[in-house]
């Protein structure tokens, strides 16, 4: 006679294998990581199952959540590799973080961009194809895909002309472009956004916010001059926090339609500044007075992308996201965070 004990042992493991299990490539970078933190922070609903490349990943921004995660060792651009990852994962759902996402060596390293985000992107895809997957496959797209948009068409949405300046946006036009024909050919689930600048803690100094931040830590930890070089500054942007916009990703795998295109980003006129804007906004955040700034010629790409200014109320209305993170805390989370890893020597 099967006993009340046994009954809920039985139930527990039941619920155990009921669980969600979603797919986090590129787990250990900037937006994967933040993205693994907001799905466990929805409860034990969820296993979180994450890509890294053996011992070429960072762990750093992971470390908190190693415990609670599942890694497995994939190089997206083998096929081979990306089957058997995809077969061993068995997602439910699947978010697409791995990229190479820096634009300024894209110029001399092309190909490698187009491996990276084009070629392992169509490994997925046809692994999904292949196996009958009807799992959501969230690709994110960026927003500079529309390089140089005149002032004349602003704001940006969906049906913008598409006009690249650089080799990055070209590999992630034809990654959102690879994942549409999949959609539409073989029905794969993809649902295809762009997203606008969004900042926060653990994006790389590579980066314009974060590299006046480090150098300002630097600065204030006395292993700088007083002096921050920059590239170009003028560029307009409307900035959104990493934490709401993972949120958006989340909600963009439930409620938006496979295969259209989705513009995600913050509205907010508070939200919307120019790179010279954010960088004078964080020297007044220091505690060292007299911090000037310089162009230096080594930071400056060979082509700009003036402005990226979308109209995202399509995604707002199908998906009620609304950001509510403030610009100037982006900002403070950001300055934080590098002053943290300055102390600790990890900068």
């Amino acid at each position: 006679m099967q006993t009340d004990s046994f009954l809920l042992t039985l139930n527990v493991e039941k619920e155990k294998d009921m669980k969600e299990r979603i797919l986090i490539t590129g787990i250990t970078g900037f937006v994967g990581s933040h993205l693994a933190d907001y799905v466990l922070n929805l409860g034990d609903r969820y296993e979180v199952i994450g890509t890294k490349r053996w011992h070429l990943s960072r762990l750093d921004n992971i470390r908190p959540i190693l415990n609670r995660i599942t890694l497995l060792d994939c190089d997206l651009t083998d096929p081979v590799g990306t089957a058997d990852m995809l077969k061993t994962a068995a997602p439910d759902r699947i978010f697409h973080c791995a990229a190479e996402s820096f634009v300024s060596p894209s110029w001399k390293h092309p190909h490698r961009y187009m491996t990276v985000n084009y070629d392992a992107t169509v490994n997925l895809l046809e692994a999904l194809y292949r196996s009958g997957s009807k799992a959501p496959f969230h690709i994110p797209g960026s927003g500079e895909e529309y390089g140089d948009i005149p002032e004349r068409d602003l704001p940006i949405t969906p049906e913008t002309v598409l006009r690249p300046v650089n080799p990055y946006a070209v590999s992630k036009i034809a990654q959102d472009l690879i994942g549409y024909v999949y959609h539409c050919s073989y029905g794969v689930n993809v649902i295809r956004t762009r997203a606008f600048n969004h900042e926060g803690p653990r994006r790389e100094k590579v980066f314009g916010i974060p590299w006046y931040a480090y150098q300002i830590a630097m600065i204030e930890a006395g292993l700088q001059k007083p002096l921050i070089k920059v590239g170009h500054i003028e560029d307009r942007r409307n900035f959104t926090h990493v934490r709401d916009m993972v949120e958006a990703y989340w909600l963009s795998t439930e409620k938006c339609k496979p295969g259209e295109l989705y513009l995600v980003g913050s509205e907010d006129e508070d939200s919307i500044h120019t790179f010279k804007e954010c960088l004078e906004t964080l020297i007044g955040m220091s505690t060292v007075k007299g911090i000037r700034y310089e162009t230096d010629p080594q930071y400056v790409r060979p082509t700009q992308v003036p402005r990226l200014i979308a109209d995202t109320s399509k995604f707002q209305k199908i998906t009620g996201w609304k950001p509510l993170i403030p610009f100037q805390q982006i900002l403070v989370d950001t300055l934080e965070y590098w002053r943290a890893r300055v102390r600790a020597g990890t900068a």
